[in-house]
Parts: C-alpha cells; sequence; structure tokens
C-alpha cells in the first residue's frame, strides 16, 4: 500500500537530469542535449516537453522589472521504458527564435548606434536570462518529474 502511494506521488519514482552544453550561440537557432532518466523501479515515460524560456530583466531596485518569454518548445510523445536501477539517456535538439528588441535591431543596423545601444542598456540595467526546462510525464503517477537548468546564449 505504502509502495503504491510513493509510485503515485513520483517518490522512488523517475528523476530527470538534462546535460547541457556550456554556452549555445544565438544565431545557430537550437540546442542540442541530452536527458537523462534514472529509476528505483521499472516506469514508463510517456511525453517529455522541453521549454527554454528568457527572462528579460530591466530597471534598477523599486522599479526593476521582469518578463518572460517562451521563446523555444518540443514535445517528444513516445512510451520510453526506464529499467530500474539503469541510466537511460535521450537525446534532443530544441529549436529558439530570440526576440530582438527595437533597439536591438537599431543597434544592428548601425555600428555608431550600437555603443549608444550599449551604453543605454548598461545603464537601465537590461539584460536576458535564459533556462530549459524537461518535465516527463510518467504513466501512473500524479507529479511529473522535472529539471530546470540556466543556459549561457551568446548573443
Amino acid at each position: 500500500m505504502f509502495g503504491k502511494v510513493k509510485r503515485w506521488l513520483g517518490i522512488e519514482g523517475v528523476k530527470v537530469e538534462m546535460i547541457l552544453p556550456e554556452q549555445v550561440l544565438g544565431k545557430s537557432g537550437s540546442v542540442e542535449g541530452q536527458i537523462m532518466f534514472t529509476s528505483m523501479h521499472d516506469q514508463t515515460v510517456k511525453k517529455i516537453r522541453i521549454v527554454l524560456t528568457e527572462k528579460f530583466i530591466r530597471g534598477r531596485w523599486k522599479k526593476r522589472l521582469t518578463d518572460m518569454y517562451k521563446i523555444g518548445e518540443i514535445d517528444l510523445i513516445q512510451d520510453i521504458f526506464i529499467p530500474a536501477h539503469e541510466p537511460m539517456v535521450i537525446d534532443f535538439e530544441l529549436p529558439f527564435t530570440l526576440i530582438k528588441s527595437d533597439m536591438d535591431e537599431l543597434g544592428d543596423k548601425n555600428f555608431v548606434l550600437r555603443k549608444m545601444v550599449n551604453a543605454a542598456k548598461a545603464l537601465k540595467n537590461v539584460h536576458s536570462e535564459f533556462y530549459i526546462e524537461a518535465e516527463a510525464e510518467v504513466e501512473g503517477t500524479a507529479l511529473n518529474p522535472f529539471d530546470k537548468q540556466q543556459i549561457n546564449i551568446i548573443l
């Protein structure tokens, strides 16, 4: 009885860990990585959702604003059997599209304006952080295992 409850809650169930590159070029338009599954019991993963999110931060102190943008997402829908005490590794490629502000596009057009745009962004403390989150839908569990990691995208 207690074992069934633990499996339903995902305790001693499938664990998800992403293996990502140190850096990704923004011009490449995709992130290649791996997802490693481990489990204490034989289980089946039905679906994996992988999402790349940009956290756009600007301002300082009390006037600090943050926006979140989903810039890439894939769903891997396949039955993956995870044997007990054996790691299973799945490769993935996540395409993404970077969102550029009007100021960034203006800076890309003109070399002289690029310096002014970078100075204005530094003055307003504008920067982006990128996160990849992988969530696995496991058969027979209520709580899905997930992993979230920050990734460095070179613009």
